[in-house]
């Protein structure tokens, strides 16, 4: 594991960028970024396209390693290559951790949750990520109701795969997102909380992980999580609020920095010259990078 990579995670002041969005979720993010479906065919042409907006944002004077800790990828992502130096490289070398979702996304609701789907060939995409030199992984569940038996079974799952990612030397972020119009929203975080910290409190003194959490509806239920020594970082999703809203809420939670995906893209168009791109990912990006440094 690289130490300084480690270091900028942990004690680092900025956000983690998540620009992962797969295959189920890419014509829907091509198309918010101005780039219809019918503009494009099959899905070989289709990731051409995504990986040409996620280079943009990547490559602008505005993803900056003064604001950006991280970036989570997306599988394809690791594979293909940004000024012919393979993505998680590129960021590497310009100061940002790269990240890897692994999931193969969710099996459906039961018990108030969503499991995900059986990985087959973690270990394959955990050695090819150690060759790519990714950092860390990440991989989600969704909680829908605060139901405990479905709410341990999402903790659960989840620590067992993180186990066979440290194994890899690679930091697992576990993400077990509560549906933000989900009813009794806080009940679900708080039997949450109490799971993660169960499991927390049996890693061993090397077995260290970050949490990606929804934001949570009463400020700083996860204080304890953000200092329970096996944890690295609690970063949180933006999780369908829009930016202005995930970034009221994140300011009210200590210890708590953002890892948005739509709600930093949300401005960007494939149409808009490299002049307004770049200024619309600045204003994105600084006012997250705000709402996770300065707490009310």
């Amino acid at each position: 594991m690289n130490n300084s990579q480690f270091d900028k995670i942990k004690n680092g002041k900025g956000f983690i960028a998540a620009l992962d969005q797969s295959g189920g979720s890419t014509p829907k993010a091509l198309a918010e970024y101005g780039v219809p479906e019918d503009s494009y065919s099959g899905e070989d042409e289709m990731f051409d396209r995504v990986h040409q907006m996620r280079t943009r944002i990547i490559t602008s004077p505005a993803f900056d390693s003064d604001h950006i800790l991280g970036t989570i990828l997306f599988e394809q992502t690791m594979d293909r290559e940004i000024k012919g130096k393979y993505t998680a490289e590129y960021l590497a070398d310009n100061g940002i951790v790269p990240f890897l979702k692994v999931d193969k996304g969710l099996a459906e609701q039961e018990n108030g949750v969503q499991l995900m789907k059986p990985i087959h060939d973690l270990d394959d995409t955990l050695s090819r990520a150690n060759e790519r030199k990714i950092f860390g992984t990440k991989m989600r569940s969704v909680i829908h109701e605060p139901n405990p038996s479905g709410i341990k079974e999402v903790v659960d799952q989840q620590f067992e795969i993180g186990k066979q990612i440290l194994s890899y030397d690679l930091v697992p972020i576990i993400e077990p997102e509560v549906n933000i119009h989900s009813e009794n929203k806080e009940k679900s975080e708080e039997i949450l909380r109490d799971e993660i910290l169960k499991n927390l409190n049996e890693l061993s003194a090397d077995q260290n992980v970050m949490l990606k959490l929804s934001i949570p509806t009463n400020a700083n239920t996860y204080k304890e999580l953000i200092e329970h020594p096996r944890v690295v970082r609690v970063v949180a999703l933006s999780g369908g609020y829009s930016r202005d809203e995930a970034n009221e809420k994140l300011k009210e939670n200590h210890g708590l920095i953002a890892s948005f995906s739509r709600a930093l893209a949300a401005d960007l168009n494939a149409n808009q010259s490299d002049e307004e791109f770049n200024q619309a990912l600045k204003s994105a990006v600084d006012s997250i990078y705000d709402a996770s440094v300065n707490k009310k």
